[in-house]
């Protein structure tokens, strides 16, 4: 049985792996908190977000993992140009993981992606840094 937790490592390693400029340093956590004086540097982490388990045929269930990737960096929110390349590096990202078969994981198939919120506007607007969310769902099955 692979566990959320694992395709969530499995998500980690293949986007440490991919070549991102600039160049990435996921974490695997539970929740994507950091001290807001450390969020000038740019923050990628995985987090194992959910799952939902559901009958496939008689003697198996289909289970769906849903991962989270959070990417966050505190910027200059008055001014578009410095948001824009965060994203750019988010949707990058998301493209990179979409149909991208796990090198650790291949039974766990792609099924979808998501990204919302594409920036968190209370965080643009209390914190300062942008907060982008992509939700990526990984589907494997297992004897009932």
């Amino acid at each position: 049985m692979t566990t959320t937790a694992e395709i969530a490592d499995a998500v980690a390693a293949e986007l440490r792996s991919g070549a991102f400029t600039p160049a990435l340093a996921p974490v695997r956590a539970w929740m994507p908190l950091y001290d807001l004086g450390d969020m000038v540097d740019l923050h990628v982490t995985v987090v194992a977000a959910g799952r939902v388990v559901a009958p496939a045929c008689r003697g198996a269930v289909q289970l769906d993992h849903r991962i989270e990737v959070a990417v966050q960096q505190k910027v200059a929110v008055e001014d578009p140009a410095a948001v824009d390349p965060v994203l750019a590096l988010v949707e990058r990202i998301a493209a990179h993981l979409t149909h991208q078969p796990l090198a650790s994981l291949p039974q766990a198939q792609w099924t979808k992606t998501e990204h919302a919120p594409y920036v968190a506007p209370e965080h643009l607007h209390e914190l300062r840094q942008v907060t982008s969310i992509i939700a990526i769902t990984y589907r494997t099955w297992e004897p009932a």
